[in-house]
């Protein structure tokens, strides 16, 4: 099963997902595609099978760069997050155009990819929780009910439970921000405006950690 998504992988990056097939995967091993179909019956299977994969490899690296970090210093945490998610993305600028780039015309990505997908938030939201866990934040319940017109308020404080609600906008933004800069930079929309992307990124990290008060 190994080699298989080794191979897909490699078309991948050659092909792109229009190029990923069993059929395409079977020729490059040099097998029959029915040899494929006891592991993947479909090139759906497969494809999900590389999401599951790049999703779990992305959360375990900012994991571990974040847990490097004193729990006290959550600004230093949160440097150390997005640096992580930018190590990786340029680290597997293929894998990152899987999981943020186009969709993929006629995939529906099943439910198992949520839990993987959802760890470099549960990260992030640790970090803005812990920012404001002793903080006379006031909630509002004002704010709470005009957010939750538009947010699943619900499930942001499952992630950050000691944030505002009427902050929840800007930790969206935020992450956004994160994940919008690298898909800046990796499909080149970036050129002709910034010189150095690194310097650029850090910047950005220390504008965001300002804007949500860490």
């Amino acid at each position: 099963m190994q080699l298989i998504k080794q191979v897909a992988h490699r078309l991948l990056a050659e092909k792109g997902v229009a190029g990923l097939s069993l059929r395409e995967v079977s020729r490059e091993m040099g097998v029959v595609s029915s040899a494929l179909y006891r592991y993947f019956a479909t090139r759906d299977e497969l494809l999900t099978a590389l999401i599951f994969d790049a999703y779990l490899d992305l959360g375990t690296t900012v994991e571990r760069a974040e847990a490097r970090i004193a729990r006290r210093d959550v600004r230093g945490r949160w440097r150390a997050t997005c640096r992580a998610i930018r190590r990786w993305s340029r680290d597997h600028s293929n894998e990152y155009a899987l999981l943020f780039g186009t969709p993929v015309p006629g995939y529906r990505a099943p439910t198992i990819t949520l839990a993987p997908a959802a760890r470099v938030v549960v990260v992030m939201g640790a970090i803005l929780s812990d920012a404001y866990e002793s903080r006379e934040t006031g909630r509002s319940v004002t704010a709470q009910r005009r957010v939750s017109t538009f947010l699943e308020v619900e499930g942001l404080r499952a992630v950050m439970p000691n944030v505002p609600a009427d902050h929840y906008v800007r930790a969206l933004m935020a992450w956004t921000q994160v994940f919008g800069f690298m898909s800046f930079e990796l499909f080149g929309h970036y050129v002709g405006s910034v010189s150095n992307a690194g310097r650029m990124f850090d910047e950005v990290v220390e504008q965001l950690a300002d804007l949500l008060e860490i």
